[in-house]
């Protein structure tokens, strides 16, 4: 078809009664967001515009769309970029999508010391680079090293680094986040989301994530603490004397990461639950250090 003026809702309609015949859960936004995306907009196209320039090309581009997300990929995957913490992240296979959820550590983290406390930033699994990104976008004077085993993942959270203008406060390297040699030193606050899901359960999870995001940032082994097992006396072993870690959990994971952490030499401090009501993230400090000892809460 030759370019010419086009009713968005005549396109949209008949795509969102395709993605509601399929069970997405919220087809007209989907609709909405890919025929932007086709169009090359970084915003949702309302069913009242008059499109004046959707020609075959244009057509082609949605129905492209639109298949990948009748397939189970997720908007944020097609569109190749989520916005978290009002920070824009651009993603790869290699990085987790970064989700709502994990604002709760975001969250937990700011709230859990004075903007002076929080010089020095870790951030163990870094993936997009989410984790600390979102931090340092409200903690001007800090700055941060992301560690990550993916090469990919590094390269994608130092790229967003530069989109969101804090290139200058954040570091991503490659390596192992369990070994004390990678980025070692003392941190004032580490950030953490490792691998925490069963491997028997992956399968189970929504298509969006057992099939879009990466394995190797989901797969906890066994019984889901496989990394935590490694993770936290590495943890432990970086913290400052009055440091906070802030790691997001699995659901029903508290107790089991609590013993670990108490084995490693880490204390509850507090806990955050998620807008579902879970326990999302736990807030630790070293053992010993009197307010790591006060009584816990949410």
């Amino acid at each position: 078809m030759s370019a010419s003026a086009v009713e968005a809702r005549d396109i949209l309609a008949p795509a969102a009664r395709r993605l509601e015949a399929r069970g997405i859960a919220a087809p007209a936004l989907d609709a909405r967001l890919l025929l932007g995306t086709a169009l090359g907009l970084d915003r949702a196209v309302l069913p009242h515009e008059t499109l004046t320039g959707f020609d075959q090309a244009a057509a082609g581009r949605f129905a492209a769309c639109l298949d990948r997300r009748l397939a189970g990929e997720p908007v944020s995957r097609i569109r190749g970029w989520r916005e978290f913490w009002s920070l824009r992240l651009e993603l790869a296979p290699a990085t987790l999508d970064p989700r709502p959820d994990s604002e709760t550590v975001v969250a937990a983290a700011l709230d859990a010391a004075a903007p002076a406390d929080q010089r020095r930033i870790l951030d163990l699994g870094c993936g997009s680079g989410a984790l600390l990104l979102a931090v340092l976008s409200e903690r001007h004077e800090a700055s941060g090293t992301g560690v990550d085993i993916a090469a990919e993942a590094v390269a994608k959270a130092t790229g967003n680094a530069e989109i969101n203008g804090l290139a200058a406060r954040a570091t991503f390297i490659q390596g192992d986040f369990a070994d004390p040699q990678t980025a070692p030193g003392s941190y004032d606050l580490i950030l953490c989301n490792p691998p925490y899901i069963p491997s028997d359960e992956i399968a189970g999870l929504a298509a969006e994530v057992a099939r879009f995001d990466p394995l190797l940032a989901l797969d906890g082994g066994d019984d889901g603490l496989q990394c935590w097992r490694l993770v936290l006396p590495r943890i432990a072993a970086g913290l400052a004397a009055c440091g906070r870690a802030c790691l997001e959990i699995g659901a029903g994971q508290e107790q089991d990461v609590l013993a670990l952490a108490g084995a490693a030499g880490l204390a509850e401090v507090t806990r955050a639950r998620d807008l579902a009501g879970i326990c999302r993230c736990l807030v630790l400090g070293p053992a010993g250090d009197g307010s790591a000892d006060l009584p816990q809460g949410e």
